[in-house]
């Protein structure tokens, strides 16, 4: 841990202790998603389907990339993940992302994706409610992954006919807003 990391975020008025919990519970979800997402992406079949892939695949690994440039900022303000995958997966921040009972309809899964965006958009918008000019380093992370997490959701919600998003499909590399915090 950084002591005096957590000190100066301690004393800048942010109760550390809520942090970390929301930090490890959105890690949580991030993993989750992951895992989730590569069941959703595998059962985008069909013609309607294969055209989702490419989409699905971006935020599957982009979560992933969320994970791990969580956890160092969980260790440094002295919190810990779960020694136990399943305790890990139960406290997750979103609901797990299921499969729909009918793994053919692509809009079900379509939006099995896009709710869990838009609970990834709130858990990050509360992070930066709460480090904003307090704790900027965490700000810094949340306000990346929650960039991020908007246009997942801007791509999904397009796919079911919300509106234009505005935003494209990622070529390259992933995570440009994350990749910073990934070593």
């Amino acid at each position: 841990m950084a002591k005096v990391t957590r000190k100066m975020v301690e004393h800048a008025g942010v109760d550390v202790d809520e942090l970390v919990d929301l930090l490890v519970r959105n890690a949580a979800a991030e993993l989750t998603t992951f895992y989730y997402y590569t069941i959703l992406r595998v059962n985008l079949i069909g013609l309607d389907g294969e055209g989702l892939k490419e989409i699905a695949e971006t935020a599957r690994i982009e979560d992933r990339n969320h994970f791990e440039a969580l956890v160092p900022r969980i260790y440094e303000l002295g919190g810990e993940l779960p020694k136990d995958m399943k305790d890990f997966h139960d406290i997750s921040g979103c609901p797990p992302a299921y499969l729909p009972d009918d793994a053919e309809d692509v809009e079900a899964i379509m939006e099995v994706l896009v709710e869990a965006e838009r609970c990834a958009v709130r858990q990050y918008t509360k992070i930066c409610n709460m480090t904003a000019g307090k704790d900027h380093r965490t700000y810094d992370l949340a306000q990346a992954i929650l960039h991020e997490e908007i246009q997942h959701e801007s791509w999904f919600s397009e796919f079911l006919g919300e509106g234009p998003s505005g935003h494209y499909l990622r070529r390259g590399d992933n995570s440009p807003f994350v990749s910073k915090f990934l070593e």
